[in-house]
């Protein structure tokens, strides 16, 4: 099984419904809980998504309740962020630390082989490969 990890734009797009984001996103994230992929994000994407979508207006229950959907449900793992992620983020040369972070945390696993965002442009560093969600939709036809 594939395994991918999805940046947080592409589950804000599903959580959000963000037209026309969010077709593309929620595919990716049935062929998760479908089991055909195995997606997984970090604490850093769900601690900014928990941040947008408070400002967007969404309650904090219902946060948390599509957050436990996607852990549990939807099959989603964590990908742990430790030290050397940090120190790699920091002497890269990726003009996003954010993206730096997921991207150098996801390196320490070999099992994912994609990244997922629509911000393909903040990842020309990466060792991985980096897809939009309809380059990765399309690679699965």
């Amino acid at each position: 099984m594939k395994a991918v990890l999805l940046d947080s734009d592409i589950i804000l797009d599903a959580m959000s419904d963000r037209i026309p984001f969010s077709d593309d996103a929620i595919r990716i994230l049935n062929l998760c809980e479908r089991r055909e992929i195995h997606g997984l994000t970090t604490p850093v994407i769900l601690s900014n998504l928990y941040y947008i979508l408070r400002r967007l207006g969404m309650k904090h229950t219902h946060i948390l309740d599509h957050f436990r959907n996607l852990l549990t449900n939807i099959l989603f793992d964590i990908v742990e962020i430790d030290k050397k992620s940090i120190l790699e983020a920091i002497d890269s040369d990726f003009s996003d630390f954010e993206d730096a972070i997921q991207n150098y945390s996801a390196e320490q696993h070999p099992e994912i082989s994609i990244i997922i965002t629509r911000n393909t442009k903040d990842y020309k560093e990466s060792n991985i490969a980096v897809m939009s969600p309809k380059e990765f939709l399309n690679s699965l036809m």
